[in-house]
C-alpha cells in the first residue's frame, strides 16, 4: 500500500474510531466497524484514488458496518430500539459526515487512549488495543510486530476490550482527579511500544521500525494535544533522540554495534537537532520529570562528538537525579555504566553487587552483559568471558545474542 495512504489511515482512525464511539456509545462495536472501514479502505483506495473527504469516507463505510453488526447481532435485540432511532447508516455521507455531527471535528486521540490505557488491562494489552484502536494497525500487524500468532492476539484485543467494558470504562475523558495518573499510563505505554520497536525482545531483528514510527507519531499527537506538559516533550524528546541513533546500530548483516563503537556520522542530525531544541526548550519552563531527565542524558551523548568525549560526570549527575525523581533497577543499572566511566570499572563492580538481590533484574541479560563488560575493562577477560555467555543465554534476540556470543569468543 502506498505509505501516503498507511499514514493517512493512521491518522484518521482515531478521528473515525470518536466519532462512531461518541454517536452509538459502544466502543467496542464501533472500533470493529473503523478496522473494518480501515481494511476496505487499505483495498480501495490504492486502485480507485483517495476520495475527496478521506475522513467521511471512513465514517460513512465505519457506521454501515456497524449498523450491519448491531442488526445482525442476536444477543443486541434490545437494543433494537436504540439502534432504530439512530440516524440511519446511509446519512453519513462523505460530503456532509462532519457537519452532521458537531463533535466530528473533536479529536478524540487522548480519549482514546485513556480508555485504551484503562488501568484494568494489564500492559501487554494496553499496548495491544492502543495499537489497533488509536494507531489503525491490524490486528495482523501487531501480532507480526510481537511474533505471536494472529489468533492469539485477536484473544487478546477482544478480551482487552470485554475487560474495559466490563470495569465499567466509558468514551469519556477521566475525571480531573484522575487525570495526571492516568496520562502517566498513557505515557509508560507509548513508551513501552517504543521500547519495543528499537530494541526488539525477540526474532531475527534488532529494530521492528513500524513500532517505532508508531510510538514517536502518537507521541506528537498527544504533545499537540498537550504543549504545556513537559513530560510528554521529555518523552517525545527521547524518542527522537534516541531513534537518531538507528542507522548506526547495526552493521549490514544485521549485528549489533554499542553505542561506543557506533559511527557517528551515521546519526541523524535532523531528529538530534529536533530533540535537543525540544528537551532544552522544555526543561527551561516545565517541572522536572523522569522523562526529561532521560532525554537530558539522551542529548548529552548526541551532542558529543565521540564516545570518549562524552561527559560523563554530567551524565552521572542526571543519573543521580533520576533516581531520585523514579527509583528504578533498569535507571540504577544505567548509572552504575556511568559511575563506572567516571570512578573506574571497578566501583561500578561494587555498585552492581547491590542488584545482584533486586529480583526485578537478577535474572535480565542485561545484568550479566554490564557486569561484563566493566570486567572486561578492569582486566579480567576470564570472568568477563563468562559473564557474556550468561547474558548470551538470556537473551530472545539474536541480534543481542550473536553480539554477545562473540564478544565472549574474542576473550577465549
Amino acid at each position: 500500500m502506498d505509505r501516503r495512504i498507511e499514514e493517512l489511515l493512521h491518522e484518521l482512525a482515531p478521528q473515525v474510531l470518536g466519532v462512531l464511539a461518541r454517536r452509538y456509545g459502544d466502543f467496542d462495536t464501533a472500533e470493529d466497524a473503523v478496522q473494518e472501514a480501515l481494511l476496505a479502505a487499505s483495498v480501495q483506495w490504492p486502485e480507485e484514488g483517495v476520495p475527496d473527504n478521506p475522513r467521511g469516507w471512513l465514517i460513512t463505510v465505519a457506521a454501515r458496518r456497524m449498523a450491519d453488526q448491531v442488526r445482525s447481532d442476536e444477543a443486541r435485540r434490545r437494543r433494537e430500539a436504540t439502534a432504530a432511532s439512530l440516524a440511519p447508516a446511509d446519512e453519513f455521507v462523505a460530503s456532509s459526515a462532519d457537519e452532521d455531527d458537531p463533535g466530528a471535528a473533536e479529536d478524540d486521540t487522548l480519549t482514546l487512549l485513556f480508555l485504551c490505557c484503562h488501568p484494568a488491562l494489564s500492559p501487554p494489552s494496553q499496548v495491544a488495543l492502543t495499537l489497533r484502536a488509536v494507531g489503525g494497525l491490524t490486528t495482523a500487524q501487531i501480532a507480526r510486530a510481537f511474533f505471536v500468532p494472529e489468533a492469539t492476539m485477536a484473544q487478546r484485543i477482544s478480551r482487552a476490550k470485554q475487560k474495559i467494558k466490563s470495569s465499567g470504562g466509558r468514551f469519556a475523558m477521566p475525571p480531573e482527579a484522575e487525570r495526571g495518573e492516568r496520562l502517566r499510563v498513557v505515557l509508560h505505554v507509548l513508551y513501552l511500544i517504543f521500547n519495543e520497536g528499537y530494541t526488539a525482545t525477540s526474532g531475527p531483528d534488532l529494530h521492528r521500525a513500524e513500532l517505532t514510527v508508531e510510538a514517536i507519531r502518537l507521541t506528537r499527537a498527544v504533545l499537540a494535544l498537550l504543549p504545556g506538559d513537559g513530560e510528554v516533550a521529555g518523552l517525545l524528546a527521547l524518542m527522537l533522540l534516541t531513534d537518531a541513533r538507528r542507522p548506526a546500530r547495526t552493521r549490514p548483516d544485521g549485528a549489533l554495534v554499542p553505542l561506543a563503537e557506533q559511527d557517528r556520522s551515521l546519526w541523524d542530525r535532523k531528529l538530534i537537532d529536533e530533540g535537543v531544541a525540544l528537551i532544552t526548550e522544555t526543561l527551561a519552563r516545565a517541572p522536572i520529570g523522569p522523562y526529561q531527565v532521560q532525554a537530558a542524558i539522551a542529548a548529552v551523548h548526541a551532542e558529543a562528538p565521540s564516545a570518549e568525549e562524552t561527559d560523563w560526570p554530567q551524565v552521572l549527575a542526571l543519573y543521580d537525579l533520576l533516581d531520585r525523581l523514579s527509583p528504578n533497577p533498569m535507571a540504577t543499572l544505567n548509572r552504575t555504566i556511568a559511575y563506572a566511566m567516571v570512578h573506574g570499572p571497578g566501583a561500578g563492580l561494587c555498585l552492581l553487587d547491590d542488584l545482584d538481590s533486586d529480583e526485578r533484574i537478577a535474572g535480565h541479560h542485561r545484568l550479566h552483559a554490564v557486569r561484563a563488560h566493566l570486567l572486561e575493562m578492569a582486566g579480567d577477560p576470564a570472568a568477563a568471558r563468562e559473564s557474556y555467555r550468561l547474558a548470551a543465554g538470556r537473551t530472545d534476540s539474536l541480534p543481542e545474542r550473536r553480539y554477545l556470543e562473540e564478544r565472549a569468543a574474542r576473550l577465549a
